[in-house]
């Protein structure tokens, strides 16, 4: 498998891996096109995750000798906290979340102490009890933030959680969705715009079994056991991929003499879920969001963006952003199949492998990486 990234370099988090040192010189800023991350390579020995901040990313290398290491902003081999042996990785801003099989630490990236700021133990049974990826821990999830414990009542059954800025979408083992938190965008998708301190079921996606699910900065996305996109809360750069104002100016004023529609309807909240239907009604599989950008992979292995894409972080060759889900062709063109996909706020990651062009016709079908949806 080989990982790619686009959008935001301004800390040459998706450069870094392949020199010594950067300077502000050598940093490209806004990366248009996918380019090939030098340290995750294409080694079918290792399996590999990466977890991206605004201004770092973080690979976790499976195997033999597990460890996370981190490029980008202040990325010191020796800063780096001691992950050998960790299971999972969770990155913000300021802290780095380890999980390993008898405990869960968060350490400050902003703090040279040789400690991490909060640990939580736990037997190898609670953990395999669990086989969620963080922010779920025994008994409850963490954050980035003192107090970085919370708690979920183990009524709720949860299979995966997906925080938000500010709201934080939870997928139970029924296919339920909950949301609680802040509401100003319409994040929670329960019609409202007010704060919800517990998780509250969104009813409008009762009867509808979900199997993903994903948060970005005010935004919200869903997948459905049948592969359908379900999205709500903010619009602003068309990141529902519904009919967004800004994007619709933003287009127009590059096209000589062009006036808009007056009678066409704009969406800046989606307060309920919307269906959002791919091109060639395409299955989703997993779905990963940005602070206003979202990107979703298909069963055909096809990566779709939409949203803010000024830096590139759509992979369009192109700084446009759009309010409609379109096809990164570098893949299809370079004969890779999407596997994984990975948005950082203003950037995306995305891992490939290439396509076998000769199966053998008595050959089965085998997945290559195995990934939770979130």
């Amino acid at each position: 498998m080989i990982w790619f990234g686009f959008g935001f370099n301004g800390f040459g988090q998706i450069y870094s891996t392949a020199k010594e040192s950067v300077s502000d010189g050598d940093v490209e800023v806004k990366v248009f096109a996918p380019v090939k991350l030098s340290d995750c390579g294409s080694d079918g020995e290792k399996r590999q995750q990466l977890a991206a901040s605004w201004s770092r990313a973080a690979v976790l290398r499976h195997g033999g000798h597990s460890c996370v290491r981190l490029c980008g902003f202040g990325s010191d081999p020796s800063r780096t906290p001691r992950s050998q042996g960790c299971r999972d990785a969770l990155l913000s801003e300021t802290h780095l979340t380890l999980s390993f099989t008898d405990r869960t630490e968060c350490w400050s990236l902003d703090q040279t102490d040789s400690a991490p700021v909060w640990r939580m133990d736990h037997t190898p049974q609670e953990s395999a009890e669990l086989s969620a990826a963080l922010p779920l821990v025994p008994g409850g999830y963490v954050i980035s933030a003192p107090p970085f414990f919370h708690r979920l009542s183990p009524r709720l059954c949860v299979v995966s959680l997906a925080l938000g800025v500010e709201h934080a979408v939870l997928l139970s083992a029924s296919g339920t969705v909950f949301t609680w938190g802040s509401s100003s965008h319409g994040q929670l998708g329960h019609g409202e715009l007010c704060r919800e301190v517990e998780p509250r079921p969104v009813e409008a996606l009762w009867g509808v079994a979900m199997r993903g699910v994903a948060a970005g900065g005010w935004h919200s996305v869903c997948i459905s056991g049948g592969g359908d996109l379900y999205t709500w809360g903010w619009n602003e750069s068309g990141q529902l991929g519904l009919p967004s104002r800004a994007v619709r100016r933003g287009t127009l004023e590059g096209a000589a003499g062009a006036g808009s529609d007056s009678r066409e309807v704009f969406i800046s909240i989606q307060a309920f879920p919307a269906l959002l239907d791919l091109p060639q009604e395409a299955e989703v599989t997993r779905v990963s969001c940005g602070s206003r950008h979202t990107a979703a992979l298909t069963g055909a292995g096809d990566l779709y963006t939409w949203g803010w894409g000024e830096y590139g972080q759509l992979g369009q060759e192109t700084g446009c952003s759009s309010d409609q889900p379109v096809r990164v062709d570098f893949f299809a063109d370079q004969g890779l199949r999407v596997v994984d996909v990975v948005c950082g706020p203003w950037n995306t990651f995305v891992c490939a492998e290439e396509t076998d062009p000769t199966p053998h016709p008595d050959a089965t079908e085998t997945s290559h990486l195995s990934t939770t949806l979130q």
